[in-house]
């Protein structure tokens, strides 16, 4: 027994409501500038660097690039067999009849919450709030450029990266990482193990790997714009593949070269100025030519702001048509002349502010909150692997992207041992002793590829468990109170249907 996505079993309005104004470049674009992973990763050099070191980043990379690949891979299976913009919640319906909507609920409830953008300090704060006004607007009155921005998001990171990468080899020839002396840059680079964590070295190599797999959460940005681009059965798998595939390539790359210009490992480490733009200097030894380049990954932030805005705003815009948030027919609400959800824009913006509000008032709530972000978005990528496997790998339809059983069953179970592996590794403390500081200590939280000014990343630890916990309390006071009364009624039929046939579910005005 399966179910059905037939729009008449709810009400549903035009299924054109979305423009389909993405071609494929542009949708690749905005799912690559969301990853943001080269930056990303480049920022998270600190930790990286004491917990495992150069081996750690450059094999740790490698293992989560992989590994992300075969969760992109997976979930690609279903945007071709059922492209909607619910994403991974919908996904879940192949489960059985009985725990069908509860499923659903609740990996909608932590991929909306996984979806929520952060950053740093007061005075990072202001800039912050700029960028996230900026994106606001740009989606609510420019909804018609948002194809353009994307390709020329994608533009911008591309070659930044290219700059970025001859520039410092460039400037720093020959004298290669002259930090390694007697190791030889070669081996410094691909053979160095660092541990200053107080962990056994084993699990310091671990956590240092996890930032290899933080820099391409997000994979899931491309089932979020689906309903907007001509052909989303053959061109979505491909993009979502494709984005963590290009930016494990460009993450690989640029980092390795990193590694090679970088001099003083512990002024990197610990400086103020960010480790990007502390290599910078110490490469071109040059302030000016280092803050030129720095603006490369401060437009990539900036463009990855409004990509991620977008993204987030369908997210809520979907769950919202389907009853699965509280005063759902306000969100719903879509503006037919700016053809955007404007209001989910505005819960999705005000949402972020607040979260930004909170780090003003208490970094270490702050950083237990964007942490939890992590593990939702691992619970939402392995709910719907996961309950597929279970079933036998044989209730999707064969669509344009569909895995050989053999390869399908690999991928799938790479997929679901590697998320719930590194969602352990993620409550660890990032160093021992364990103490106030080290759990929950005054540095910005990275949680997947929201800051890139400074990699300094306190892992999941305790707090983060707490955190999710409430969120999950949140939500399960919600399922009670209103879900289950009317979220996704359509699911308690007996046939699932490609979604493409609707792109809107209305509530009911009494949905609240």
């Amino acid at each position: 027994m399966t179910t059905s996505f037939s729009p008449s079993e709810t009400g549903s309005q035009s299924p054109d409501m979305l423009t389909k104004n993405f071609s494929r470049i542009s949708l690749l674009g905005l799912a690559f500038i969301t990853l943001n992973s080269w930056t990303a990763f480049a920022s998270a050099l600190p930790l990286s660097l004491t917990s495992g070191g150069p081996t750690s980043i450059i094999w740790g990379l490698l293992t989560s690039g992989f590994c992300t690949l075969c969760i992109a891979a997976s979930l690609a299976e279903f945007l071709s067999a059922y492209p909607t913009a619910a994403g991974q919640y919908r996904w879940v319906a192949v489960s059985w009849d009985d725990y069908r909507r509860v499923l659903s609920w609740i990996t909608a409830w932590a991929n909306v919450t996984a979806w929520e953008f952060n950053l740093q300090r007061w005075h990072v704060f202001l800039i912050y709030v700029g960028f996230n006004m900026i994106a606001l607007l740009v989606n609510a009155f420019w909804n018609r450029i948002l194809s353009a921005l994307n390709r020329a998001a994608l533009i911008w990171s591309l070659c930044g990266f290219s700059i970025i990468l001859v520039t410092v080899l460039a400037c720093a020839s020959p004298n290669y990482n002259s930090a390694s002396q007697s190791d030889g840059s070669v081996r410094f680079v691909f053979t160095t193990f660092i541990n200053e964590t107080g962990w056994p070295d084993g699990l310091a190599w671990l956590l240092g790997l996890l930032q290899g797999g933080l820099c391409l959460v997000g994979v899931d940005a491309v089932a979020h714009m689906i309903e907007e681009i001509p052909k989303p059965t053959v061109d979505g798998p491909l993009i979502m593949v494709a984005c963590v595939a290009i930016g494990l390539a460009t993450s690989l790359i640029l980092i390795i070269a990193l590694l090679f210009v970088s001099r003083d490992i512990d002024t990197i480490i610990t400086s103020g100025a960010g480790p990007l733009l502390q290599i910078f200097f110490e490469a071109t030894n040059s302030e000016v030519a280092s803050i030129c380049l720095l603006l490369f990954p401060i437009g990539c932030l900036l463009l990855g702001v409004v990509a991620i805005t977008t993204t987030s705003s369908r997210m809520i815009y979907a769950l919202a048509r389907d009853s699965g948030l509280p005063f759902s027919s306000i969100w719903t609400t879509f503006n037919a002349r700016l053809k955007t959800p404007v209001n989910a824009l505005a819960l999705n913006t005000a949402a972020v502010i607040c979260c930004g509000f909170i780090f003003l008032g208490s970094s270490s709530a702050f950083n237990a909150l964007s942490s939890a972000t992590v593990i939702c978005f691992d619970i939402s990528y392995c709910l719907p692997i996961l309950i597929h496997c279970i079933r036998g790998r044989k209730l999707l339809p064969v669509g344009p992207w569909s895995l050989y059983p053999v390869i399908g069953w690999i991928v799938n179970i790479v997929s679901v041992a590697y998320i719930l592996f590194t969602t352990v590794l993620f409550v660890f403390p990032p160093a021992r002793p364990v103490t106030g500081s080290t759990m929950s200590e005054d540095v910005p939280a990275r949680a997947n590829f929201k800051n890139l000014t400074d990699g300094r990343f306190c892992c999941l630890v305790d707090y983060a468990i707490a955190a999710t916990g409430g969120i999950a309390l949140l939500s399960a006071i919600d399922w009670f109170v209103r879900g289950q009364k009317r979220f996704m009624q359509i699911l308690v039929n007996a046939e699932i249907e490609c979604p493409q046939a609707r792109s809107s579910i209305s509530p009911t005005k009494s949905d609240v």
